[in-house]
């Protein structure tokens, strides 16, 4: 099971990842400068991205900050209230905590986010960088997670000792145990 101290050190190495090939390819490129890596399927290509995937709303840089801030405070809370415990949700929830940071620090600082992976040569797609890298995928494990892991009962319970109503879920466990008349 991943700990809380091993998803921190993990979080701060994507992070550190992330931040660093942002500083080496914009110490060393001009912006939109492109460089083939493996040709017809990867170039560094520099960018500053104002917006979001594709630059849609540039310029909106307080919503990407704030939206950010709320999800990761919200997957920290869940994580420490015990609800992200199937090895899924966790190794998401570094994914995306780490990625969130990593643009947010660029936001924070430059008002922009660095991007340098283009795929472009083989698809049409968006350049990006680590931390998007982290996202995505963090996403993608979430949605396995949620769809096959994630325990709804044991969200219930817990909910019920923060505060929602125990008698309702005492009541629907006597239901359901109940024998079935015939």
């Amino acid at each position: 099971m991943i700990t809380t101290i091993i998803a921190l050190a993990a979080v701060a190495l994507l992070v550190a990842a992330d931040q660093i090939t942002k500083l080496l390819i914009s110490s060393r490129f001009e912006v939109g400068e492109s460089m083939p890596v493996i040709k017809g399927l990867l170039d560094f290509t520099y960018v500053q991205n104002r917006g979001a995937a594709f630059g849609m709303l540039s310029d909106q840089r307080w919503i990407f900050l704030v939206l950010t801030t709320v999800i990761i405070i919200g997957i920290c809370w869940l994580w420490c209230k015990g609800y992200i415990e199937h090895i899924t949700g966790r190794i998401s929830a570094v994914l995306i905590v780490a990625g969130g940071i990593g643009n947010m620090i660029d936001r924070l600082a430059m008002g922009y986010v660095v991007d340098f992976i283009d795929v472009s040569p083989l698809f049409d797609f968006a350049v990006f960088n680590v931390a998007d890298c982290c996202v995505t995928v963090g996403a993608v494990i979430m949605a396995v997670y949620v769809l096959f892991f994630l325990d709804e009962k044991k969200l219930h319970r817990a909910g019920a000792a923060d505060g929602e109503t125990a008698a309702e879920e005492v009541s629907s466990e006597k239901v359901d145990s109940m024998p079935e008349e015939e």
